[in-house]
C-alpha cells in the first residue's frame, strides 16, 4: 500500500507539472520558462538538424525544415497527453485494485473519452471525470492556439514580402539603399523612408511580443523562396545603420534610430527566449564579425546608384560598427540556430553554406514603337 500511495503522489505531481506547462505555454500571455516545451523544441531541432546535416542544397533543406514547426506543436501535444495518461494511471492505481494494467486502461478510456472502462466507485468516478476534462481541455487549448500562431505568422510575412522589391531575395541591407531613388522632389523615394522605418519599428515590436510568447513561431519558415523574417530584419537594421553612418544629414534620423533600437531589442528578447546567451549592453567600440572588405563591397553597391554620400567609407565605418555591434552577434546566433537563408552579412550557418547574392529583377521597359518620340 505505501508503494501505491507513493506512486499516486508521483502521478499527482506529473499531472500538476503537465497542467503548469500547458497553462504557461498556451494561456498566460508572457514569456514562458517551461522546461517541457523547451525540451520538446530542442529534441525536435536536433532530429531535424541531424536529418538535414548532409543536405548541401539550401532549397532542399529549406523544404525539409518547413515541417519543423508543425512537428514541434504535435510533439508538444503528444507529450502533454502522454504525461497526463501516465499520471492519471498512477493516481487511479490505489483505488482500482486490479493492477497497473487496468489502471492504464481506465486512464486511457477517460482521458480520450472512449468510455469502454467505466468506474465502479466514487473515487474512480471523480478521477475519471477529471481525466476526461483534462484531455478535452488540453486538445481544445491547442486547437485554439493555432489561429493565434497563424495570425502572427501572416502579419510577420506581409512585411517580409513587401521588402522583396526593396531588398532583393535574400534581403541585403545595402540593396535597400541602392534601390532607393534620390533626385528631384517628385522623383525622390527618400521622402517615404521615414514611414518605412516606422513601419519596421512597429513590425519588430509585434514580432518581439508574439515570438517571445510563442517561441515556436521562430520555426515557421517564410513561404517564399530565399526569404526569412530574420534576414529581412537584419537587412532593415543594416540599411538604417549604413544611412546614419554614410549620410547623416539626409537620413530619416529619428525614424531610423527608432527602428534600430526596437530591432535589436526584439532580437535580444527572442534570443533569450530560445535560450541563447545575450550581451545586454555591448561596447560600441568592440570589433564586429563583418569584415571591412565586405563592408566596402556593400558601400560600393550603394554608391553605384544615386544615393547621396556625405562621408567616406573610412569615416563612416566607426559609426556603422557602433550600431551593428548591438545586434550582430545575436542575429548571427539566431540565423545559425534557425538555419535561415544564407544571405550576405548574416553570419555563418551550421552547414557551412556560402552567402547567396540577392536576386535583382531586371529593369524592363517597353520597346518604343516606330515613329514615337521615346
Amino acid at each position: 500500500m505505501p508503494v501505491t500511495l507513493l506512486l499516486a503522489l508521483v502521478g499527482v505531481v506529473m499531472v500538476g507539472a503537465t497542467w503548469a506547462s500547458v497553462i504557461s505555454t498556451l494561456v498566460v500571455p508572457r514569456t514562458s520558462r517551461d522546461r517541457l516545451s523547451r525540451g520538446v523544441d530542442r529534441t525536435v531541432d536536433r532530429v531535424y538538424a541531424l536529418a538535414t546535416s548532409r543536405v548541401r542544397d539550401y532549397a532542399t533543406r529549406d523544404t525539409r525544415l518547413a515541417s519543423q514547426a508543425a512537428t514541434t506543436i504535435l510533439a508538444q501535444l503528444a507529450l502533454w497527453l502522454m504525461l497526463l495518461y501516465l499520471g492519471f494511471a498512477l493516481v487511479l492505481q490505489p483505488f482500482d485494485g486490479r493492477g497497473f494494467g487496468h489502471a492504464l486502461a481506465q486512464a486511457g478510456s477517460s482521458l480520450f473519452t472512449l468510455g469502454y472502462a467505466g468506474p465502479d466507485s466514487a473515487p474512480l468516478t471523480v478521477i475519471d471525470y477529471v481525466a476526461a476534462a483534462s484531455g478535452l481541455v488540453v486538445v481544445a487549448l491547442q486547437v485554439g492556439y493555432l489561429p493565434t500562431l497563424y495570425g502572427a505568422f501572416n502579419r510577420r510575412e506581409t512585411e517580409v514580402m513587401l521588402l522583396t522589391g526593396r531588398a532583393g531575395t535574400p534581403a541585403w541591407g545595402p540593396e535597400i539603399l541602392a534601390r532607393t531613388r534620390f533626385g528631384f522632389a517628385e522623383d525622390d523615394d527618400g521622402a517615404v523612408m521615414d514611414q518605412f522605418y516606422l513601419q519596421w519599428e512597429r513590425w519588430a515590436a509585434d514580432v518581439a511580443e508574439s515570438h517571445t510568447n510563442y517561441p515556436v513561431l521562430t520555426r515557421f519558415r517564410s513561404p517564399a523562396d530565399l526569404s526569412s523574417w530574420l534576414v529581412a530584419l537584419i537587412a532593415v537594421l543594416d540599411s538604417a545603420a549604413l544611412w546614419l553612418a554614410l549620410s547623416p544629414s539626409r537620413a530619416p534620423a529619428p525614424e531610423a534610430r527608432l527602428a534600430l533600437r526596437m530591432g535589436f531589442s526584439a532580437l535580444r528578447s527572442i534570443a533569450e527566449t530560445v535560450g541563447l546567451d545575450v550581451d545586454p549592453d555591448p561596447d560600441p567600440d568592440s570589433e564586429i564579425a563583418l569584415s571591412y572588405e565586405d563592408y566596402l563591397r556593400g558601400v560600393e553597391r550603394i554608391t553605384s546608384t544615386t544615393f547621396p554620400v556625405e562621408r567616406t567609407p573610412e569615416q563612416a565605418w566607426p559609426d556603422f560598427r557602433g550600431w551593428r555591434v548591438n545586434y550582430e552577434s545575436v542575429a548571427y546566433a539566431l540565423a545559425s540556430r534557425l538555419d535561415a537563408v544564407p544571405a550576405p552579412w548574416t553570419g555563418p550557418r551550421r552547414t557551412g553554406d556560402a552567402p547567396m547574392a540577392p536576386r535583382r529583377p531586371p529593369n524592363r521597359t517597353p520597346t518604343p514603337y516606330e515613329g514615337s518620340d521615346s
